[in-house]
């Protein structure tokens, strides 16, 4: 999986390539937990995500929670793939999804 990461005062967007499974969560964790010192926004952007694993997921709840829930993180391009499995778990109607 590739992490872009672009700092922009206290917003973190990252971008998101390839697959989050258990091998990349935590890659993805390392990235958050180093970058958000004095970031109020997490923006995940998901376009060229083509798969999410359970740990993957708990990446992201890990990071909504941290980021005080959905005002402070926000995930786009999310792919149709990905989006079943947010709705299967219910992922959908935690996350602020764009």
């Amino acid at each position: 999986m590739k992490i872009n990461v672009e700092k922009n005062n206290e917003t973190l967007n990252v971008a998101l390539e390839g697959r989050l499974d258990t091998t990349t969560a935590p890659d993805l964790e390392k990235v958050i937990n180093e970058q958000t010192e004095g970031v109020k926004k997490v923006n995940l952007d998901m376009k060229q995500l083509e798969y999410i694993s359970s740990a993957g997921l708990r990446v992201l709840l890990a990071t909504h929670k941290k980021m005080g829930g959905e005002e402070g993180f926000k995930v786009t391009g999310v792919c149709d793939t990905v989006m079943e499995v947010f709705e299967i778990t219910g992922f959908a109607d935690i996350l602020n999804i764009e």
